[in-house]
């Protein structure tokens, strides 16, 4: 993006209905047209929303970030640079490049990322901060040649590293990857002495944009995928399986299918971190049973679940797979080598992502991997990533025990052993909470998103509470499946976010939440905020059923409630946690 594009973007209409989003930008330098750029981008992300940048002082990067409160600004944005680290490391001032200079200069930096790592711990627990560490190259100031690194600036970068390696282990830290802006922009276009000297801004236009593009891609961090649904022949290995046979089809160097295995070992790195993967193929079962049987294949067959392996169109396994899951198309991602498999499942799941795998082509399947990993990569993984695929086999086992029991359902959840755990811990932290009430999934009260600043904002009120709930019965864990988001109002408690797993339907949990905010606060009644959405219809069905005719808000007596569900709660463990 130039500079002429971005301004074009910012003239674009936004809608009144939206809030805007405020970030704060901390530099020591001046913004400038970085603040042009970063503004243009998170537009092009966030069309909907104003974008309002809130600059630093010059000069002052750590002072910046210790400045900014909660309530000033969304998500913070740091971009550092070696001058400030120590205005030496700069080629605005003269405080002196000697050789006796340089152990002054080393122990600066150390005191100046100790501080900056202060500053940033703090900052992340009122809202998420975006980290740049610095882009330019550092001054000629060191006795070697230019094509030998020294040991001081090896100790500098060394310092640096320890510092960026210790705030990127806080859960609201975000650090741009070095690699990505490299890529992007080549060192010897990103510095511009005359800007520096008689502006104050430090970057070419070009490099400017680059790293505005990847700070908004932090910024607007989008939900990552969940599921990927791959192909066999000439995608999970080399060869046709009806063709070549169980020992033909093929994944290493020798036989020059080498990427195939590599495909393979990626698919383990996603399965081993919670992503759901299943097979999608036109081939004879068995076969299919036997080759994923191999010693050798890279990938466990055990991480491969469901595999559907016909010959009917690949769009009917998708939605089969999809069933299975219980998620929607929209966090899938379907690969296949042929573009007709890929054109198919693309016009019945337009929602989905479906990509084609580059067979003869090692840089392209290099390059899907890497657009892959931007797929579903997360910062953060859950102990409920984890257990999904084994949550998923246990609701499918859960199911066929349903169907062969001839009792009534509430019986069949009596003989479950269930247990479930309900914490009132306000932990703004807790990224796994924060990513339950951001779904848009079936049983979500209002479908209203939160920012992390409105998170942590949220739950700094006295009067706020924070409910989780987890769920164990003896199919098998599943983890926290369950966030609640309210206010405690005298006899009355009102709710403004409810959001649960897919995972957890059926099992009665809905109903041991309502009862456990009855119990917990004493409350006569529950106020919900409560919304239809498109994709909310399980939730209105519950509500419906306890409550009637659906109003905005939705009141629910206690009285009526626990009137209507007298059987309901001597099913499982209550353990609360305060």
């Amino acid at each position: 993006m130039n500079l002429i594009e971005a301004l074009e973007v910012l003239k674009q209409p936004v809608s009144p209905h939206r809030p805007a989003i405020r970030v704060g930008l901390a530099c020591g330098f001046t913004p400038l047209h970085l603040e042009t750029f970063l503004a243009a981008q998170l537009r092009q992300r966030m069309p909907a929303h104003a974008i309002e940048i809130v600059p630093g002082l010059f000069g002052d990067l750590a002072g910046n970030i210790e400045r900014f409160q909660t309530g000033q600004c969304d998500v913070l944005a740091a971009v550092v640079e070696w001058q400030d680290l120590d205005p030496r490391l700069g080629a605005r001032s003269l405080g002196g490049w000697r050789r006796e200079d340089l152990p002054d200069i080393e122990k600066s930096v150390e005191l100046s990322v100790s501080r900056l790592e202060r500053a940033l711990r703090t900052s992340s627990s009122r809202f998420p901060v975006c980290l740049c560490l610095p882009t330019l190259p550092l001054p000629p100031l060191f006795t070697t040649t230019t094509g030998q690194a020294s040991a001081q600036e090896l100790q500098l970068r060394n310092s640096l590293a320890a510092f960026a390696a210790n705030v990127a282990k806080e859960p609201s830290v975000r650090v741009l990857n070095s690699q990505q802006l490299d890529e992007r922009s080549g060192m010897a276009k990103r510095f511009n002495l005359q800007s520096e000297l008689t502006a104050g801004f430090p970057y070419h236009l070009p490099h400017a944009s680059a790293i505005a593009e990847l700070l908004a891609a932090l910024i607007q961090n989008p939900a990552p995928k969940k599921g990927l649904i791959t192909d066999l022949d000439d995608t999970l290995w080399s060869g046709l399986l009806g063709e070549v046979g169980v020992e033909g089809v093929s994944w290493d160097l020798d036989r020059h299918s080498h990427m195939h295995g590599v495909y393979q070992q990626f698919l383990g790195s996603l399965a081993s971190a919670g992503v759901l993967v299943a097979v999608a193929t036109k081939n004879d079962a068995a076969q299919v049973e036997q080759a994923l049987g191999r010693k050798d294949l890279i990938l466990a067959k055990e991480k491969l679940f469901p595999v559907e392996a016909h010959w009917s169109a690949k769009s009917e396994s998708v939605g089969r797979i999809l069933e299975t899951w219980n998620i929607g198309a929209d966090a899938v991602v379907f690969v296949d080598d042929t573009p007709m498999e890929v054109a198919e499942v693309k016009a019945a799941f337009p929602e989905m992502e479906c990509l084609g795998f580059p067979r003869n082509d090692p840089g392209a399947i290099w390059n899907l991997l890497k657009q892959l990993r931007d797929l579903f990569g997360k910062s953060a993984i859950s102990p409920e990533d984890l257990i999904r695929l084994e949550s998923i086999r246990s609701a499918g086992a859960m199911r066929e025990a349903v169907n062969h029991d001839r009792g009534t359902f509430d019986d069949f959840l009596r003989s479950a052993n269930a247990e479930i755990e309900f914490n009132f811990a306000k932990q703004p932290r807790d990224s796994r909470a924060f990513e339950l009430v951001n779904k848009t999934n079936q049983f979500n009260l209002n479908g209203k998103r939160l920012t992390e600043a409105a998170w942590h904002d949220y739950l700094s009120n006295p009067s706020s509470f924070l409910l989780t709930v987890n769920y164990e019965d003896k199919y098998g864990p599943l983890g926290r499946i369950a966030v609640l988001l309210g206010r405690i109002e005298e006899k009355s408690v009102s709710v403004d976010s409810w959001v649960m797993s897919c995972r957890a339907f059926s099992r009665r949990i809905e109903h041991q939440c309502l009862k456990q905010l009855c119990e917990r606060f004493d409350a006569a009644e529950i106020v919900l905020d409560y919304q239809a959405t498109p994709r909310n219809g399980p939730l209105q069905e519950f509500l419906s059923a306890i409550a009637g005719p659906l109003t905005t808000p939705l009141r629910i007596s206690r009285n009526d409630f626990l009137g209507k569900c007298p059987a309901l709660y001597q099913r499982v463990k209550e353990l609360v946690n305060a």
